[in-house]
């Protein structure tokens, strides 16, 4: 086996030959025009859009503005706050634990939270796994997707992006308090069971996990603006909602209408050192680190994991029919796995991985087709989920109709 200098030597490499941009002219007219679109039509306020197609960068580019009212336009390495981009590099954290021997992925979680146990309806107490938080198939969920007034309201369990100041150890508390939504195992629910599972990799190792995921994953791949802290607060973007007659500026202790309830956004939470760590949604970065983390997972984890580990990864452990995002997907180990691109009805090859972040962000990997697409956008929901997602994907592919 090769050393690890070598490996990391032939990671920068690797890096170094990514930032030397191939560019494919007719792809970027297709996004340049899909991006201009979304801001022109005020469904954006800015976003940064990179695309790699073998380990080469052939589209990069900033648009718009990441502080509309500063009129501070959008640049390349722009900081954002990631949300729910933060769950695929705490899992990968995950699974290199489970690499070294510290868990299983069938250990129970009371091995390392002994006083998380939270019940069914029926008050019996189940146990609840490793692999069921890393799935989302453990019976929690998140309180976005709970009406108004139910247990997650009355206990004031945080999502992860609210609650400035709030320790790891008192919102576990409070979700323990909190009925399952199912046994555990039964099916597939989004949740914060990747929360809960930060207090898990923190017992089995020893080390706080803003440390861990340094040690594992950032530092190692040198992605020097991601973490749990916000490294330039000059390059941090601006947060906006969804609006008409234009996007309107998150601000603290903002509830944007989402699931069954709201999602409660406090954007100072990034700016607040005593934020507990959220395993879920905790992070801020940059697109170019983003992008430098999944190419590492595209070509099968090394140095940060084995490739039977990534392999593992990218395999749909829950079945299509959780339908993760929509007809077609299931869920792998820190992403959704596509299954079936016809029912998806996208020009995405089988086994493509796909997730989102509430703050306004998309990104896929098409191992098949070698193609890793990141789009990070200052734009709470059209960003993740409106219809600038399925625009740019089928602009990736020049399947536009």
């Amino acid at each position: 086996m090769r050393s690890l200098p070598i490996l990391l030597a032939g990671l920068m490499l690797s890096l170094q030959a990514m930032a030397q941009a191939a560019p494919d002219a007719a792809l970027s007219t297709r996004i340049e025009g899909v991006v201009a679109q979304a801001i022109a039509e005020k469904r954006l306020v800015g976003a940064v859009v990179l695309v790699s197609r073998g380990g080469k960068l052939i589209h990069h580019q900033a648009a718009g503005l990441a502080d509309r009212e500063a009129g501070r336009r959008m640049q390349e390495d722009a900081i954002f706050r990631f949300a729910s981009v933060t769950k695929p590099i705490v899992s990968t954290v995950v699974m290199k634990l489970v690499e070294e021997g510290r868990l299983r992925l069938d250990d129970p979680v009371t091995r390392f939270l002994p006083d998380f146990r939270p019940m069914l309806p029926d008050r019996t107490q189940p146990v609840i796994t490793v692999r069921q938080l890393l799935t989302h198939t453990s019976g929690l969920s998140y309180r976005f997707f709970e009406p108004s007034g139910s247990p997650y309201h009355t206990l004031n369990v945080s999502d992860g992006m609210d609650q400035p100041g709030l320790s790891l150890k008192e919102n576990l508390r409070r979700l323990g308090q909190a009925p399952l939504g199912f046994a555990p195992g039964a099916k597939w629910s989004y949740s914060l069971g990747i929360d809960v599972l930060g207090g898990v990799l923190e017992a089995a190792s020893g080390e706080p996990l803003v440390a861990l995921v340094q040690r594992l994953i950032t530092g190692p791949l040198g992605m020097k603006d991601t973490g749990f802290a916000v490294a330039d607060s000059t390059r941090l973007a601006a947060p906006y909602a969804d609006g008409k007659p234009e996007p309107v500026k998150i601000t603290d202790e903002m509830a944007v209408p989402f699931g069954a309830s709201a999602i409660l956004f406090n954007p100072s939470r990034a700016l607040e050192p005593a934020s507990f760590a959220s395993g879920g949604a905790g992070m801020v970065g940059t697109a170019g680190d983003l992008l430098r983390f999944l190419e590492v997972i595209r070509t099968g984890g090394v140095p940060i994991l084995k490739r039977g580990t990534v392999a593992a990864m990218m395999q749909d452990q829950v079945g299509v029919q959780a339908a993760t995002q929509g007809p077609g997907w299931g869920f792998g180990y820190g992403w959704a796995v596509l299954d079936d691109p016809q029912a998806a009805a996208t020009p995405q090859a089988k086994g493509t991985l796909q997730w989102g972040g509430a703050y306004g962000h998309s990104w896929f990997v098409d191992p098949a087709n070698e193609l890793v697409v990141v789009a990070l956008t200052n734009t709470t929901f059209e960003g993740m989920a409106g219809p600038f997602v399925t625009q740019l994907r089928d602009a990736v592919y020049g399947t536009a109709r």
